[in-house]
C-alpha cells in the first residue's frame, strides 16, 4: 500500500470518529432534553419532599410520657424545616406497649419512645438504664455516665448480644425519683408486701418479689383497671401528672413517696437504624440536637407539672402522701446488693455494665454530695417545716 494511499485511510478513519462523536454528543444532548421535559433529573439530586416516619410510644395518649414523646416529633420536625416529619401513635395504636422493640427493630414502625426496662424479658441487664440499683446516681448522673462513661458502647454491646441490631437508640429525658407506690394503706415495713399483688417492671421485678410481693408487669395503660377489678392490690408508675392523668387516684387514696427501685430513670427514643442510616448527614445531626434539647425540656416541663399535679392530688383528689420509712428503703439497698451479685454471676454483660455505672458513680455521686447544698434547710427557712415533707406512715 503507498504511503498516499495509507494518509487517505486514516483521514477517513479520523473524520468518522468525529462525526460519531458529534453523533453521540447530539443524541445526549436531546436525550437529557427529553429526560427534562419528562421531569426526570440529569443526575442525582437531593430527595425531592419531606420524609415521613410512622412512630408509636409505649404510652396512652392521655399520658404526660406520650406528651413528651409528641414534644420529641415536634422539635425534630421544627428543626429540620419539615424535611423530616415524624408521626407519633399511642401504645396499642400498631403494637402492644412491649412490642415496640421488635417492631421497631423489623421496620414495621419507623421509631418508638419508651423506655428500656419494658425489654427486660429479653435481657434483663436492658434495665440497669431504668430500673437497677443506681448506685445512688439520679437520672442525669445516669445519662451522664452513658454518654461519657462508656454506657452508649454497652448499650449497643448488650443490643448486638440479643440480636437487635438494627435499632438506632438514643436515650434522654431524666425522670425524677419515683413514689414506691399505691397502697390500700401505708408501707409501715418491708413485711407489708408479703403475698401482695404488685405491678412494677424491669428489674424492680426482682426487687419487689425479694421484698415479699407477687409481681405482675403491666403497661401503664393497663394498671388502674387491673387495680380497679382486684387483679393488683397496690402498684408504682412513675409521677404525680402520670398518675393523676391515668386514675390512680380513682383507685386508691395512699401514696407512699420515696424509694430505690426506680431512682434514676430515662427514656429511650428508637428509630429503625436502616431508615436512619439514609437519612442525611445533616438531618442526623439535628436529630441528636433535638435528643438532648428535648432532654432539657423534658426535664423543665416535668418540674413545672408534677409539682402542680402533687398539690392537686392532695386537695382536688384527698390523696395522702407519706414517706416510705428509712427501715424499708435500707432493705431495699441491701436486696438490691445481693441482686447484682446473682445477677452479675450469671450475665457477664449485665456484670461488665454494673462495674462501669459503678465505678463512674463512686465519684459523681461523692462530687454531687460534697458539692450541692441542702435544699431541705433552705424549704424549711423560706416556707416553713410543716410543708416541707409527707407524713411518716
Amino acid at each position: 500500500m503507498s504511503e498516499q494511499n495509507n494518509s487517505k485511510e486514516k483521514a477517513a478513519t479520523q473524520e468518522s470518529k468525529v462525526a460519531s462523536r458529534r453523533k453521540f454528543l447530539k443524541a445526549a444532548t436531546t436525550g437529557t432534553a427529553g429526560a427534562a421535559i419528562a421531569g426526570f433529573p440529569m443526575i442525582a439530586s437531593a430527595q425531592a419532599g419531606p420524609i415521613s416516619m410512622r412512630w408509636q410510644s409505649t404510652w396512652p395518649s392521655k399520658d404526660i410520657f406520650h406528651e413528651y414523646a409528641l414534644d420529641f416529633a415536634k422539635k425534630v420536625n421544627d428543626m429540620t424545616g419539615g424535611d423530616l416529619k415524624i408521626e407519633v401513635l399511642p401504645a396499642g395504636a400498631v403494637v402492644p406497649a412491649f412490642g415496640l422493640l421488635e417492631a421497631v427493630s423489623k421496620g414495621t414502625l419507623d421509631g418508638g419512645h419508651g423506655v428500656l426496662g419494658y425489654h427486660y424479658g429479653k435481657q434483663n441487664a436492658l434495665a440497669l438504664w431504668n430500673s437497677g440499683p443506681a448506685f445512688g446516681m439520679d437520672a442525669n448522673m445516669l445519662l451522664s455516665w452513658h454518654k461519657y462513661g462508656g454506657g452508649q458502647e454497652l448499650l449497643a454491646k448488650l443490643y448486638a448480644s440479643i440480636g437487635i441490631t438494627t435499632v438506632q437508640s438514643f436515650l434522654y429525658g431524666p425522670m425524677a425519683t419515683q413514689p414506691l407506690g399505691w397502697f390500700k394503706k401505708p408501707v409501715t415495713k418491708t413485711a407489708d408486701f408479703k403475698g401482695l399483688k404488685f405491678r412494677t417492671n424491669g428489674l424492680a421485678i426482682d426487687l419487689f418479689t425479694a421484698m415479699g410481693a407477687a409481681v405482675n408487669a403491666l403497661p401503664g395503660g393497663e394498671i388502674v383497671p387491673a387495680m380497679d377489678r382486684g387483679l393488683l392490690d397496690a402498684a408504682e408508675f412513675n409521677n404525680a401528672t402520670s398518675d393523676r392523668l391515668l386514675g390512680f387516684a380513682d383507685v386508691s387514696k395512699v401514696c407512699m413517696l420515696q424509694s430505690y427501685h426506680q431512682s434514676a430513670e430515662t427514656f429511650e427514643i428508637m428509630f429503625n437504624k436502616p431508615k436512619y442510616d439514609a437519612l442525611p448527614a445533616k438531618m442526623k445531626a439535628i436529630i441528636a440536637g433535638a435528643v438532648e434539647a428535648a432532654s432539657a425540656d423534658m426535664s423543665w416541663k416535668a418540674i413545672d407539672r408534677y409539682s402542680k399535679d402533687y398539690i392537686e392530688l392532695q386537695t382536688k383528689d384527698k390523696v395522702k402522701f407519706y414517706k416510705t420509712p428509712d427501715a424499708v428503703l435500707q432493705d431495699q439497698l441491701t436486696l438490691w446488693s445481693a441482686i447484682v451479685e446473682k445477677k452479675s454471676a450469671e450475665n457477664p454483660l449485665f456484670k461488665e455494665i454494673a462495674e462501669s455505672q459503678k465505678v463512674f458513680a463512686e465519684r459523681a455521686v461523692k462530687w454531687d454530695q460534697d458539692v450541692y447544698v441542702s435544699r431541705r434547710m433552705a424549704m424549711n427557712h423560706f416556707f416553713g417545716a410543716k410543708k416541707a415533707a409527707p407524713k411518716k406512715a
